[in-house]
């Protein structure tokens, strides 16, 4: 995640899978912060697709 568009684009994958989903993308230390009741496996997944690696914490 290079700026806030990626954020945004993160933000909107991570909304398809569960669109009440809490998410706080911070471009400036790479981390994303997801409240979500969706499994980590469909979280992981729409990140992926949409182009990004994860890292779960």
């Amino acid at each position: 995640m290079a700026c806030s568009a990626c954020g945004e684009t993160i933000t909107k994958a991570i909304k398809t899978v569960d669109a009440a989903a809490n998410v706080q993308a911070d471009p400036k230390t790479k981390l994303v912060n997801i409240q979500t009741q969706a499994s980590e496996a469909a979280i992981t997944d729409a990140i992926t697709a949409a182009g990004y690696s994860v890292t779960c914490h």
